[in-house]
């Protein structure tokens, strides 16, 4: 009985840090690529102004400019939704997309 029950344990924590370890799904490689349609609008290299923000450093601001903290979830709605001046991308980009983007913009 002990013995499954550790076995139990063991599954557990292992599922469990497979979802930990799945949190970040995106691929930055294939987010760059999707970046370059952003690109026309907003600097990735500098926070300098194009249309739009520049985005180098985004997830260490401390807010955007919508007021909001710059976390995964907030950027992800900023992207779905668009803003003023800028189109909403849900309809135009998948999940995977999206994640592969946010992945990206983190290494900016």
């Amino acid at each position: 009985m002990y013995r499954l029950r550790v076995m139990a344990i063991c599954l557990a924590m292992a599922a469990g840090s497979k979802i930990v370890l799945s949190a970040d799904k995106g691929d930055a490689k294939k987010g760059k690529e999707i970046f370059d349609q952003c690109a026309v609008c907003h600097n990735a290299d500098s926070e300098d102004k194009k249309v739009g923000p520049g985005l180098k450093g985004l997830f260490k601001k401390e807010k955007m400019g919508n007021g909001k903290k710059p976390t995964e979830a907030n950027v992800r709605e900023r992207v779905n939704e668009g803003a003023p001046g800028m189109p909403p991308y849900k309809d135009m980009l998948s999940d995977q997309e999206r994640d592969d983007l946010i992945a990206y913009l983190k290494t900016l």
